[in-house]
């Protein structure tokens, strides 16, 4: 399939400077956490510990931006926290972070180092197009409660990322869906790596260019192309 990615008016028009960077990687070869990813993710503590010098999350301006944004469009940022801050909370406790998969770990271990949201997709699992809109409240959001499939919907002007069939992320970058998620038999993804001023596309494209040095350390032979907004 051909990656499209847009961002609605709405939305840019909630946080007009909002940028994102996408990596498209083709011939993954994932499988459960291992020496080489829990590395990567203890690593990437120590990074988040060595620029917080003893701050709480919240007081990173990359993630007060993203707070203000999350407060914008109704989400209280105490209680529905963006992915990189809650990454980072469970980063700072005596749990540490979690390990879910080789490439789970690795996006994972980016978002926390570097303070920025950062997801992956399954793009065999994506339907037409991915969107970042505000949503009108009726769209439909399978994901798992109480360890039963079911079917939720965001609230109306939340947003979310979503495709042809269905929502796959809540609140921005709050709740991904599992339709699309990274599992062990993932072999092509996009990472989304998502950014609000003070962050900037040079940054994200840093960030960017880690990641794919992550991803040709696990996946040796994958092939990476970058999608900058257009």
């Amino acid at each position: 399939m051909t990656l499209t990615i847009t961002i609605s008016d709405e939305v840019r028009s909630l946080a007009p400077g909002f940028t994102h960077l996408a990596v498209e990687a083709r011939g993954l070869v994932n499988g459960p956490s291992d020496r080489t990813s829990s590395a990567l993710l203890d690593d990437a503590a120590r990074r988040l510990a060595e620029r917080l010098g003893g701050r709480a999350p919240h007081e990173d301006p990359h993630v007060a931006a993203w707070r203000e944004t999350y407060a914008a469009f109704g989400a209280k940022p105490s209680r529905t926290r963006n992915s990189a801050e809650a990454l980072a909370r469970r980063a700072l406790t005596d749990a540490g972070l979690p390990r879910i998969n080789r490439l789970v770990d690795a996006y994972n271990a980016l978002s926390v180092a570097r303070l920025i949201p950062v997801g992956g997709e399954d793009t065999d699992r994506i339907r037409g197009a991915m969107r970042l809109v505000r949503a009108t409240g009726l769209e439909r959001f399978p994901t798992v409660a109480g360890g039963e499939d079911v079917v939720d919907h965001p609230e109306a002007g939340e947003v979310v990322w979503c495709d042809d069939e269905a929502v796959t992320c809540r609140r921005w970058n709050w709740r991904q869906g599992a339709r699309t998620r990274l599992t062990e038999e993932t072999v092509n993804a996009v990472f989304l790596l998502e950014g609000l001023a003070p962050a900037t596309s040079s940054e994200l494209r840093a960030a960017a260019d880690e990641l794919v040095e992550s991803l040709e350390k696990l996946s040796p032979g994958v092939r990476t192309t970058l999608h900058a907004p257009s």
